[in-house]
């Protein structure tokens, strides 16, 4: 008797385990039960969630090109315009050498330094002339380098003018660079060279960004019931280490992809998040090149003056300083700082929104759509601070993520921003709430009281350019669709700023990466009736410490260009 009930024990147990592995792989069924028998089984997958929750980054091979593959395939047009971009955009390097270089060989921007060129007046500056500065880069040992590829920044500044413009650089290639300016203000100007990188760590970055795109790398939290999952998600990932999820857009080819949970389906993500960074991605050797205070973001000091004060222009009054148009420089500016204000030189005036009921008036009636990064949702919050009407919804989205709205009743204003979609580095957006931003303006109607502002860099510089110059593609051909059916529609594109840098910030968002894709950004906008902020240059020539989210005052000119591109200034009837 013993025996037989053993052997229908065992049988029993079998049967329960089979039950329950059952249950597990249709756990779908489970939703459909009540809550006290769902508690039931609660504790006992508690004890095994954290096996399932565990995540497990991916082996990528190095030495490749990642992922070049992925997306729509592209047309021949789109092709040569790929090659033009990436051959616009390609950096001078050092030499090839036969073994590492050591720190002792780079760039130092102590032992750098510039000279102003005198003029052919030969030490009389006046307004609308150009200034052009040398700069020598010398390495730790104090030998002048012989071969170009160094990041440097220049801006030509006035603190008591409150003036500022940002220069161009020109990079001969034999460690010798030309830093240009215009003369925008009559009074003193100073000249102010930094070095941002090395051309040997310039080299690191674009290995790194070519190599290691996986160096921030996503997840995504999949849930059914009381069962869920945490796995690794990203552009691209190698597909022998496990299965994937595929969640490639269906309308622009947009590749985006997760390994696939070990028990649940890949119709149950729930959200999407940034997981983290990759450590340890340098040499002891590369880490020396990246080094605060030392070699990243470092002034290079003046051999001899470093300014020159401005004279006006012989014959012309001094209140004729707004005449200066772009086209009489050879390397023109968007415009520059007086006052502490901005000065775009060509297009739309600029004007000042100092008071609330002014910045209402200029948005009565308007839909405000904003999609991108936090650089834009700035701009949103800056908006909101600034008029008292403008009411906050609740809408009961995450903090920092959104999508958020705000509405101004009296005056009909309806303000909106939306982040784009992956590779987003928020924090956690819901799956449902993940939405590309060329699928987003195809669903706008538009009009003349439509405003669209975009804002898409920041979350690109891990990738190599031709991501980013694919989904900017896709946002560009739905820009073309919009004002195709709605032409009075008004888009404003912002671009890249620089930020604080130090050794890990550069690794994943240097300005060096910043600066290429803004290059590329400006290029696929050209032509298009789209309106720009020029965010990096606003950054660039202001006195206040670069920030990846600008202080308020960089803001509030940000934020005074898109309004005077809304309500522009009404041009006077010639008397």
């Amino acid at each position: 008797m013993c025996r037989n009930l053993s052997k229908y024990g065992v049988f029993f147990l079998f049967l329960a385990l089979s039950g329950f592995i059952f249950l597990l792989r249709n756990i779908h069924t489970v939703e459909n039960w009540n809550c006290h028998t769902v508690s039931s089984l609660y504790q006992l997958q508690s004890r095994i969630q954290s096996s399932f929750l565990t995540v497990h980054l991916p082996t990528f091979s190095r030495n490749r090109t990642f992922c070049a593959h992925l997306g729509q395939k592209a047309s021949p047009e789109d092709e040569l315009e790929e090659r033009y971009l990436l051959d616009s955009i390609e950096w001078p390097g050092p030499a090839p050498r036969p073994a590492p270089l050591s720190l002792r060989q780079t760039s130092d921007p102590a032992h750098s330094l510039f000279t102003i060129v005198p003029n052919r007046r030969w030490r009389e500056w006046r307004l609308g002339d150009q200034l052009e500065a040398l700069v020598q880069i010398h390495d730790f040992q104090g030998r002048p380098k012989r071969y170009g590829g160094d990041f440097l920044l220049a801006r030509l500044h006035s603190p008591e003018l409150g003036a500022a413009v940002a220069g161009t650089v020109v990079d001969h290639r034999n460690g010798i660079y030309s830093a240009l300016f215009p003369l925008l203000w009559v009074g003193p100007a100073r000249v102010e060279v930094t070095l941002v990188h090395s051309s040997e760590a310039v080299a690191v970055l674009k290995q790194l960004r070519e190599e290691r795109p996986d160096r921030v790398f996503f997840k995504s939290l999949f849930r059914l019931g009381f069962l869920s999952e945490t796995t690794v998600c990203n552009m691209c990932l190698p597909s022998d280490q496990q299965p994937l999820c595929n969640y490639t857009d269906l309308y622009t080819g947009e590749p985006w992809y997760c390994y696939k949970p070990k028990m649940l389906s890949c119709d149950n993500r729930i959200n999407h998040a940034k997981g983290g960074y990759l450590k340890h991605l340098l040499t002891n050797k590369e880490a020396l090149l990246f080094q605060s205070g030392v070699n990243i973001k470092v002034q290079i000091p003046a051999s001899g003056a470093d300014g020159v004060d401005v004279l006006p222009q012989e014959g012309v009054a001094q209140e004729e300083n707004d005449t200066l148009k772009p086209e009489h420089f050879q390397f023109a500016p968007s415009g520059y700082y007086y006052e502490d204000s901005w000065r775009p030189l060509g297009g739309v005036g600029m004007r000042r929104f100092v008071d609330p009921s002014a910045i209402a008036l200029c948005l009565r009636n308007k839909v405000v759509n904003m999609y991108g990064d936090s650089t834009v949702r700035q701009w949103f919050e800056y908006l909101i601070a600034a008029v008292p009407e403008l009411k906050e919804l609740n809408l009961h989205s995450p903090k920092n993520v959104g999508p958020f709205m705000a509405v101004d009743i009296p005056h009909n204003i309806i303000l909106k921003y939306r982040c784009h979609g992956p590779p987003i580095r928020f924090s956690t957006v819901l799956s449902s709430e993940l939405r590309y931003v060329s699928n987003e303006l195809d669903g706008l109607s538009g009009g003349p009281n439509t405003v669209v502002v975009l804002s898409i860099w920041a979350h690109f510089s891990t990738f190599p350019v031709e991501v980013y110059i694919r989904r900017l593609r896709h946002v560009r051909r739905s820009v073309v669709r919009l004002l195709g059916r709605a032409p009075g529609t008004l888009v404003v594109v912002r671009s890249a700023n620089l930020q604080a840098l130090d050794q890990e910030v550069s690794l994943y968002n240097s300005d060096w990466f910043s600066l290429q894709l803004d290059a590329v950004l400006k290029a696929m906008f050209k032509g298009l009736n789209v309106l720009m902020v020029d965010a990096w240059e606003m950054s660039s020539a202001h006195h206040l410490p670069h920030a990846l989210h600008p202080p308020p005052a960089i803001v509030r000119n940000m934020v005074d260009m898109v309004l005077s591109y809304v309500c522009p200034e009404k041009k006077r009837n010639p008397t």
